[in-house]
């Protein structure tokens, strides 16, 4: 893809599809130390630093985790015994001091099957499912048409079953069952409890989805808000593999946020934070699909565009048209210079920006990646958008946040929810209650 905007002022956008840290790193998982208050057990860190490096050697996992090199023995031989890990003689790259007096060189990966999980993405358009192993090398995969209507708790628990059972066909026999499943979903996630608050798929507020999911698929079952899902596919296999703090933000049937401080991610208190979907722009302004009004979503997502796409194209144009093409109509009228249609963008832009500042100025990110099925629209991002958030952010003589467009598909949401799957087995099998 082709770099968009020019720099404008401090901040500028750029398009990438592959971020730089995912380019250049073999494994999967963050490969910077968590700021958190609690601090893995050895092993586990052990363990985690050789998935998230690829390939790994002992006087490696010795000089980046600061311990001796007899406890890398130690440990390292229990993770073999319990086939999570595996040496491997002549390893791809330079992995540190062995062989230098005639051994032959070793080191330590991660053995694939030691385990599988699931992720799952529900959307209004398409749900996508993706199998991964231990290692994060994805296995498996399936997709399975969606539309917008609200779904009883039933209907839903179905159609993720469904997908489940679409996606293990498409993996195909394995040596090693599925051990959990994590599922993402637009809306207000309790992710502890697994309850959704509310969400445009379910009609129901207050659903014990996790419950249901789990009384269907006898799998353990972890849910949450579907842009923390982008988020984590970013901190595991893209750009943010190598950034202590950035911020995702989605747009496309709303408007999502995940963040990532000291290199987790962060929920907020009750797990339902960083709703910037929900932030309010405009007292008593335009109707969200929460229900209440003045939120940016209600200004920035693709229903607050197709409200206001009748006024900009012929009459009786917009009558049964699926939504997606409805929007692809209006931004190429915009584009063919339809002065209505590039408004409607515009005025999207100037609210986005708006949000975004807000982030900067709360936040500090490093970087904040904009990401979504509507970044195509380049309104959202151009430069008068870049040149509002300069406007508006504080000087404060530091280089800005970064702003990049990251063009991913639709399987890399559930991707994403294939690494909450696989941090809560890490935790399980290596955490302080497995010691």
């Amino acid at each position: 893809m082709n770099d968009s905007t020019p720099p404008v002022a401090a901040f500028s956008a750029k398009e990438s599809s592959s971020p730089s840290c995912a380019d250049t790193i073999a494994g999967c998982g963050p490969r910077l130390p968590g700021g958190g208050q609690s601090v893995p057990p050895l092993r586990q860190q052990v363990f985690e630093h050789v998935r998230a490096e690829g390939v790994a050697s002992r006087s490696e996992i010795t000089r980046a985790l600061g311990i001796s090199g007899g406890m890398v023995t130690q440990l390292t031989a229990d993770l073999i015994q319990r086939g999570l890990l595996e040496e491997i003689s002549n390893p791809p790259r330079e992995t540190g001091r062995e062989g230098a007096r005639g051994r032959p060189p070793t080191a330590l990966q991660v053995v694939p099957d030691s385990g599988r999980v699931l992720g799952i993405k529900l959307s209004g358009d398409v749900h996508t499912a993706v199998i991964t192993d231990f290692a994060g090398i994805e296995r498996g995969a399936a997709t399975r048409p969606s539309d917008h209507h609200q779904r009883d708790l039933d209907e839903l628990t179905e159609e993720v079953a469904e997908l489940v059972e679409a996606a293990l066909d498409d993996a195909g026999p394995a040596p090693v069952p599925l051990t959990a499943v994590a599922v993402g979903l637009a809306g207000l996630v309790e992710h502890q409890s697994g309850t959704v608050a509310w969400s445009p798929f379910l009609a129901r507020r207050g659903a014990p989805f996790k419950a249901a999911l789990e009384a269907r698929l006898g799998l353990p079952v972890h849910l949450d808000n579907d842009a923390n899902m982008l988020t984590l596919a970013e901190l595991w296999f893209g750009a943010g593999r190598c950034k202590t703090a950035f911020a995702v933000v989605t747009i496309e049937q709303g408007v999502g946020m995940g963040l990532v401080l000291g290199n987790r991610l962060y929920r907020g208190a009750r797990g339902m934070g960083m709703e910037l979907g929900h932030t309010k722009v405009q007292l008593d302004g335009a109707l969200c699909r929460c229900g209440r009004r003045g939120c940016l979503e209600a200004y920035v997502a693709d229903y607050a565009l197709l409200r206001e796409a009748s006024t900009a194209l012929a009459p009786g144009s917009t009558v049964q048209v699926a939504p997606g093409h409805l929007l692809d109509r209006l931004f190429d009228e915009a584009k063919a210079g339809n002065s209505a249609a590039a408004t409607i963008f515009q005025r999207a832009g100037r609210y986005l920006s708006l949000g975004l500042v807000n982030v900067v100025q709360l936040f500090d990110p490093e970087i904040i990646i904009l990401s979504g099925a509507r970044m195509r629209y380049d309104y959202l991002y151009a430069e008068e958008v870049m040149a509002e958030i300069n406007a508006q952010a504080l000087d404060d003589q530091r280089p800005p946040a970064r702003v990049e467009i990251h063009a991913w598909g639709d399987l890399v949401w559930a991707r994403g929810a294939t690494a909450l799957a696989l941090s809560v087995e890490t935790d399980r099998l290596l955490g302080e209650a497995a010691s």
